[in-house]
């Protein structure tokens, strides 16, 4: 019973036999195992190395070894594998065809394994120590554990499934007692305006460390088991707790098809302009929650983002370029699509499975298995293929393309854990154990408004078989730039004129209203620049929708015009008293004027800045100018028009700096620039603030504008070099007031994809 996408399952698993056992882990590329202690240490990761070829288990594997492994991990590798493999022995042996012999020994061991782990869960919030040494527990000196302070949220909160499966399985309740013991805690610790987690919490304490929230990494799984942890146990508990989340998840998180993280005390507030790739197991989630629509979207998001890149790469900026380029072979895309398509039926994510198993067949397969990806933009291989790849990935492929009579069970009898192993439903007809004390002085009560009282059915959901494609379509178009041209037949007197993406200004209270008439949004991004994403069946027509395609196009377009040759930073440097040329900026660059990396001396101007009243006062000087409204090149029109001979335009987005924001290159407006003849430099607003303290204190500030920072020799030309540099006493913040303006301000630029 296996069609062709389990055969490479079954030759991994003799590879695994020959060159890796008894090691956990296969190394791909010298086909060897690795073996803890032997190779360098990959922290959490390799924690649970002692333990996963459970076809040899019950002969060979002996739990009270002197290491110290991960709760988190070997909980869900190792608990887990146990638990799913007795499962799956269970319903062999109910069957009446296999393991006949099986006397329940992995639940004994699985049992053993628990004992072990629970030492790390004496904590006064019950909340469980990061790590646990299977033979002396966290404390004292043999224990070399106990002393940490933070977890994860998702290591403390993953702990549900198996901890209650073990104690149903072997009617012991203290399992589950600490598991439900932990999710209350974090629970009563949630931010209650919010309604939001953050990523890292004091064991102790309670506090949390890290106050970014989102559903990938250090989160990820906690969201999931509150749902599974209801479908598993049935407690409607846990439902309510994760409606309350998920719907601030949609509220604060969800830019669809955009999942990006915030700040739990300040929710409006992104923390950062990237994703990892641990929340591709998001859409599977709202699957079962049955929010469909939103799992579309955020799911062709990440396959458009894996076409581009052959996999996902290990986190991925809001305009879909890579911010770390490793791949780990990672399952959560496959367990997404797997979802979508048990739910839709749709044949589209049986393609979108086909491109998932050619690119690992095409750049990852090695002689000994498959290899992680160590940067998917050179192809470069790691040594390395994790557990989960074999628990995860191969299994919902399998299941992706499997028939019903391929399966000797009915899948849906069955949930899921984070790592794949499979526990049965009808554990939730088995006695509970008792609720843990309370970890607030109130009893929290469940409130019928946060239950939706009946599933959705995805054949009225969507009854027109396109509607899945029209919501694809526009996301597809910002990733690849492949948006359709659509023949466009207006009426006369139809209404007002089309916005062109030219004319388009960000801050425009008309064009933005003319954006959500054609079903365009636009989603602010941390470091000031903005992104569109087009959704036609929010336009208010069929006409409008039209439009929007056409203006997505043009954007995508004027965008790729824009894409030239990625430009180095600049610099600008303070080269008056009494700086000297010791102070340097960086700077980014303009597309059109002067190159200055084809100048040998920069440019020079006697006065920095002044309030802009006359032409004659910037005339041979550099005007400095504030980003907003308009573009960089009419800014730059402007103050050529006055005469100056650069220009410097500051970031009006206060806490920018070029620190922590990417290099930010100023675009031209989609028309002919040759006639912008000066250079034009962009600060962020932490090295512009610099320059203005500079103005406010001097008056008259000298700078030099360049392709980078000079030597203090070269600058002052053989003459004897000042030696005193402004004591940084002397600095003070400047008002927002001081900012000089020249002309229309800039509009940020519009960042589709690379």
């Amino acid at each position: 019973m296996f069609n062709i996408y389990t055969l490479p399952l079954i030759l991994i698993g003799c590879v695994l036999q020959d060159h890796a056992y008894p090691a956990d882990e296969l190394m791909p590329l010298t086909c060897r195992g690795r073996v803890r202690g032997l190779e360098p240490s990959r922290g959490d990761v390799d924690d649970p190395l002692f333990l996963g070829m459970l076809w040899r288990v019950l002969k060979d594997v002996r739990l009270d070894n002197d290491v110290v492994v991960s709760v988190f991990e070997t909980n869900i590798r190792v608990l887990g594998g146990l638990l799913g493999g007795h499962s799956m022995a269970v319903m062999l042996k109910d069957a009446g065809h296999y393991m006949q012999w099986y006397q329940d020994e992995l639940l004994h061991m699985a049992k053993d394994l628990g004992l072990r782990l629970l030492p790390a869960f004496n904590t006064s919030s019950g909340l469980p120590y990061p790590r646990v040494n299977l033979k002396h527990g966290v404390r004292g000196p043999e224990s070399r554990t106990g002393t940490e302070t933070d977890t994860c949220t998702a290591c403390a909160g993953t702990i549900i499934l198996e901890f209650a499966a073990l104690s149903r399985f072997t009617g012991d309740p203290v399992f589950e007692v600490h598991a439900r013991r932990a999710l209350n805690f974090l629970w009563e610790k949630r931010q209650r305006n919010s309604n939001l987690v953050g990523t890292t919490i004091n064991i102790h304490s309670g506090e949390w460390v890290r106050r970014d929230s989102g559903v990938g990494a250090g989160i990820d799984s906690y969201y999931e088991y509150l749902l599974k942890a209801y479908i598993l146990l049935g407690d409607d508990l846990f439902l309510q707790r994760f409606n309350i989340h998920y719907a601030s998840i949609m509220k604060y998180i969800s830019q669809p098809p955009l999942l990006l993280d915030v700040h739990i005390h300040k929710p409006l507030l992104p923390a950062r302009t990237w994703m990892d790739s641990l929340l591709a197991f998001f859409p599977g989630l709202q699957v079962l929650k049955g929010d469909i629509r939103p799992a579309i979207e955020t799911h062709e998001m990440l396959y458009q983002v894996t076409k581009k890149h052959n996999f996902l790469p290990e986190a991925f900026t809001t305009d879909f370029r890579v911010h770390w380029a490793q791949h780990p072979l990672r399952p959560e895309f496959a367990e997404s699509t797997y979802f979508l398509y048990k739910a839709t039926k749709d044949p589209y994510y049986l393609e979108v499975g086909r491109t998932v198993l050619d690119n690992l067949n095409r750049f990852a397969r090695v002689p000994c298995g498959f290899a992680a990806m160590k940067d998917v933009r050179t192809g470069s291989h790691e040594d390395r293929m994790d557990s989960f790849f074999l628990a995860e990935m191969f299994k919902y492929l399998f299941l992706l393309f499997a028939e019903e009579d391929d399966l000797p069970f009915n899948v849906e009898d069955y949930i899921f854990t984070t790592e794949a192993h499979l526990l049965p439903l009808s554990l939730s007809t088995t006695p509970r154990a008792p609720s843990p004390p309370a970890n607030s002085t109130s009893e929290e009560e469940l409130d019928d408004s946060n239950f939706d009282w009946t599933c959705p059915n995805t054949r009225l959901l969507f009854p027109d078989p396109a509607f899945p494609r029209n919501l694809r379509d526009p996301i597809r178009s910002a990733v690849d730039k492949s948006c359709p041209r659509p023949a466009i037949h207006r009426e006369p007197g139809m209404g007002r004129p089309p916005l062109r993406a030219q004319d388009f200004m960000a801050n425009n209270p008309d064009h933005l209203e003319l954006l959500r008439r054609m079903g365009v949004s636009l989603i602010h991004l941390k470091d000031g620049r903005v992104q569109l994403v087009q959704h036609a069946t929010q336009a208010v027509s069929a006409v409008a929708a039209e439009d929007g395609m056409r203006f997505m196009q043009e954007m995508m377009e004027l965008s790729s015009q824009q894409q030239k040759e990625q430009l180095p930073p600049r610099a600008v440097q303070i080269i008056s008293h009494p700086f000297f040329g010791r102070v340097v900026l960086t700077a980014g660059p303009a597309q059109f004027g002067i190159d200055l990396s084809k100048s040998i001396t920069g440019v020079s101007p006697y006065s920095g800045c002044a309030e802009l009243s006359n032409a004659a006062f910037v005339q041979g000087r550099i005007a400095l100018l504030q980003r907003g409204q308009c573009m960089f090149a009419e800014k730059a029109r402007h103050i050529m028009k006055a005469g100056a001979i650069g220009g410097i335009v500051i970031d009006d987005n206060e806490g920018s700096s070029s620190d922590t924001a990417p290099l930010f290159q100023m675009a031209g407006d989609g028309r002919n620039t040759d006639d912008v003849t000066l250079p034009l430099l962009f600060l962020f607003y932490k090295e512009g603030n610099i320059l203005l303290e500079a103005l406010k204190e001097y008056r008259e500030v000298e700078v030099l504008l360049s392709d980078k920072a000079r030597d203090r020799a070269s600058i002052f030309k053989g003459k004897p070099l000042p030696g005193i540099l402004l004591e940084s006493s002397k600095y003070r913040p400047l008002s927002p007031l001081h900012y000089f303006v020249c002309g229309r301000a800039a509009q940020c630029r519009l960042v589709l994809c690379k």
